[in-house]
């Protein structure tokens, strides 16, 4: 005596019902060789397949949740980066660098010098950091103020440092240092270091002009911006800003093309300008 099952017809095309035939193989839905899509539905009703969204993420989400998984981490919120990140592996869109990027991060997400060097900024503890620059060669640091920031997608170690040889910024901001965190040896050791925390980082004022449409779309930066004010007689904008390093700035402002005037001081605007100088020589017809 057989068992009569319930029959489900579908009304499909000949092409929808190839599709559902390269999906029945795909997932190993078949019957012999051949693929079987009623086994398929109920594959799906059983629920041992699960129906996603389609994979039609832009690339403003993609990147959105990239940069929240990158905030998380440095707020030292480890396990809600793992879940951003879990999801985003997940996604077909994200490209391989990224997925590589973000499956480290997951095999990984934090090694014992990071933690230390969190509890240490946490803590206004001064320690020693080994590091290795882009040539691989090897430094010892002595840190005594720091933080965690994100430039262009990578983080960094912000820090002002007891050694300043090999700096190439403008002396009064030699003991400001840009470290990449990717650089840090995995087996690199924090040890605690003798002396006071420094209350910040070294700073500077610049000052800068805007012109023509620029000087009307600028957003100030409330963090850093100390004066923005419209000079009529210029028919400029004069932002007045604090900074860090030179090397960040230039990069920020160099964008700007000839809408933007270094004004000072003279030392940051004669570097700016010989770096313009010889960026111009390039394209001068010999």
């Amino acid at each position: 005596m057989t068992r009569k099952g319930r029959a489900l017809t579908l009304s499909v095309s000949d092409q929808e019902k190839t599709q559902l035939e390269h999906l029945a193989l795909a997932f190993d839905q078949t019957w012999g060789d051949n693929p079987n899509v009623s086994k398929l539905v109920k594959a799906i009703a059983n629920g041992e397949l699960r129906l996603a969204t389609n994979h039609d993420w832009g690339r403003d989400r993609i990147n959105a949740l990239n940069r929240a998984r990158n905030l998380c981490t440095d707020l030292g919120y480890l396990a809600e980066a793992v879940a951003i990140a879990e999801l985003l592996l997940e996604r077909s869109e994200i490209n391989l660098p990224l997925r590589q990027e973000i499956q480290a991060f997951v095999d990984r997400p934090s090694t014992p010098w990071r933690i230390e060097i969190e509890r240490c900024i946490r803590l206004q503890r001064p320690f020693r950091l080994t590091y290795q620059d882009a040539a691989s060669r090897l430094w010892n640091f002595t840190i005594r103020h720091a933080k965690i920031v994100t430039y262009e997608d990578r983080q960094y170690l912000q820090c002002w440092c007891d050694e300043t040889e090999g700096s190439r910024d403008i002396e009064a901001l030699l003991h400001n240092w840009s470290l990449r965190l990717d650089r840090i040896p995995e087996e690199a050791v924090i040890s605690p270091a003798e002396g006071h925390w420094q209350p910040q980082l070294s700073t500077i004022q610049v000052e800068f002009w805007l012109l023509n449409s620029l000087a009307f779309s600028y957003r100030s930066k409330t963090e850093a911006d100390l004066e923005n004010e419209w000079l009529p007689d210029q028919q400029a904008r004069r932002i007045v800003r604090q900074i860090y390093h030179t090397f960040w700035f230039f990069r920020e402002v160099r964008r700007y093309g000839a809408n933007c005037i270094v004004v000072g001081p003279e030392e940051v605007r004669d570097r700016f300008a010989k770096d313009a100088i010889a960026m111009a020589r390039h394209y001068q017809a010999s």
